[in-house]
């Protein structure tokens, strides 16, 4: 049975709206897109690399399939580590709008998408990964379905933009199986989910 793997763009304070560029989400007055790019270097592209080896197949909701899409059929080397795979191996969108995908061995999943989602895990190996698609990531999240997460966090603080976590997501806590730094100062954090949250508190001795 495949593992679902989540790989997020994060600010300091969480945003996950248009990393790579200024066009890629301009939704409720979002002007900070490119976010990301300054910091973007060589460890930064040996790491994404390294996720791709192990895909089987890609999870990804409509917008970043839309943008993903319009970029990686132009690359064509075929060992290029990362548009190898996204141009060949099998692509799940998840949309309520989208009719068909175009896109090479690309999928439409519609309605219950956690529940297909799962069952997708059982005809796979290795790893599902959703890259972005923040919105079909706090589905599955609610439903805990992702089995790891690789957050990359950058050294900036954009103060607005659609977050990941936010308000009202399922509590939960993590165990870090393995961190990281690029030279450009992104922090790199493999977490896995370990059940709910516990809590204790400081008490003074009497």
């Amino acid at each position: 049975m495949a593992k679902i793997t989540l790989t997020e763009f994060l600010s300091m304070d969480g945003v996950v709206q248009a990393p790579g560029g200024p066009d890629e989400d301009r939704s409720n007055g979002f002007e900070h897109g490119g976010w990301l790019v300054p910091f973007a270097d060589e460890d930064m592209e040996n790491y994404m690399a390294g996720l791709f080896d192990a895909v089987d197949a890609f999870l990804l909701g409509r917008r970043t399939y839309e943008i993903f899409a319009a970029a990686w059929p132009k690359v064509t080397d075929e060992n290029d580590p990362i548009a190898s795979r996204l141009n060949t191996l099998p692509k799940y969108v998840a949309s309520t709008t989208l009719d068909k995908a175009d896109w090479h061995n690309s999928t439409v999943l519609s309605g219950n998408v956690p529940e297909k989602v799962a069952a997708l895990k059982k005809e796979f190996d290795r790893e599902l990964q959703i890259h972005g698609s923040a919105t079909l990531a706090q589905s599955l999240m609610a439903h805990d379905l992702i089995d790891e997460y690789r957050l990359l966090v950058f050294p900036v603080v954009l103060g607005k933009g659609k977050r990941l976590f936010e308000e009202g997501v399922l509590p939960t806590a993590f165990e870090l199986v393995d961190s990281g730094t690029t030279r450009s100062g992104v922090a790199l954090l493999t977490c896995r989910p370990k059940g709910r949250p516990t809590y204790g508190t400081f008490e003074l001795a009497e």
